[in-house]
């Protein structure tokens, strides 16, 4: 038995991290629909709301555009829009194009090792980071949202404001 990852692998890593990522993406578009103030932050250390909704959406859209490209290079948020729907806006609107990018990737190219800041890792693993990269930040940008006047959103199951109907 090899234990070197083989060409169909990488098909089936991929075909799997692209629908995680489409599920996380529906789970994330909930959470930037329910901020409700872009100014406020927990700490002086702290990101905004709106500073933190833009590092999640630019992250993710250039992590999947990077991944598709097999290149990381950049990386910076750019210039933070004035107002929490233009970044939904661009988070909605990219994705899919992005996403689409991703899929079509062979499983040769998933395995090829990737350059990310120095850290040398094959593109699958790099797709794992940039999931779990996503998961953080969201997750962070949920604990912003009561304090704001919003409400939690069924993320992985209920919440307090929206019980899980199962």
């Amino acid at each position: 038995m090899s234990t070197k990852p083989t060409p169909e692998f990488g098909e089936l890593f991929r075909d799997y991290m692209v629908e995680c990522l489409r599920n996380e993406h529906q789970t994330a578009v909930k959470v930037l629909a329910a901020v409700r103030d872009g100014d406020w932050k927990p700490d002086p250390k702290a990101r905004t709301a709106r500073e933190l909704a833009w590092h999640l959406a630019c992250s993710e859209r250039w992590f999947l555009s990077s991944a598709a490209a097999r290149k990381f290079e950049g990386g910076q948020d750019g210039p933070l829009p004035e107002t929490l729907d233009a970044i939904r806006k661009y988070y909605d609107d990219g994705f899919n194009a992005d996403l689409a990018k991703l899929s079509a990737l062979s499983g040769e190219q998933m395995l090829e090792i990737a350059d990310f800041y120095g850290m040398k890792m094959p593109l699958y693993v790099l797709l794992g980071f940039a999931q779990v990269h996503s998961i953080h930040h969201r997750a962070q940008l949920s604990t912003y949202l009561r304090p704001l006047g919003g409400k939690v959103p069924d993320i992985y199951g209920g919440s307090a404001d929206e019980p899980w109907q199962g």
